[in-house]
């Protein structure tokens, strides 16, 4: 995903309503299986990690430390069909926990 893409997940965040993640805090630890098991065929999903493994996919602490990346953007991200990532369908909590570990990867943290 390059910049201008990223950028416009920020930008399509606004109109995803913040109430629908603030009340959901999510489990880092779940989300890093999760992650594991799903994203890092093409992203570096682990702290520390900054090489994926398709080049044109984002390390998970990049995103996290990208200005502007919040629960909601990672929402809007993730529910948004772009021609580099598959689709994907979570079930239950699972979007929530990968969000949540996602944003604890974020530097300083």
């Amino acid at each position: 995903m390059g910049r201008s893409a990223l950028w416009g997940f920020i930008a399509a965040a606004a109109v995803v309503p913040s109430a629908t993640l603030a009340q959901e805090v999510g489990q880092p630890g779940q989300g890093a299986l999760l992650a594991k098991q799903v994203c890092a065929e093409c992203h570096a999903v682990t702290k520390g990690a900054v090489a994926s493994p398709n080049p044109s996919a984002p390390a998970f602490e990049t995103l996290a430390s990208t200005p502007g990346i919040t629960s909601t953007a990672l929402f809007a991200a993730l529910q948004t069909s772009h021609r580099t990532m598959p689709n994907l369908v979570f079930k239950g909590d699972d979007m929530v926990n990968v969000i949540a570990y996602i944003l604890s990867l974020k530097s300083g943290s």
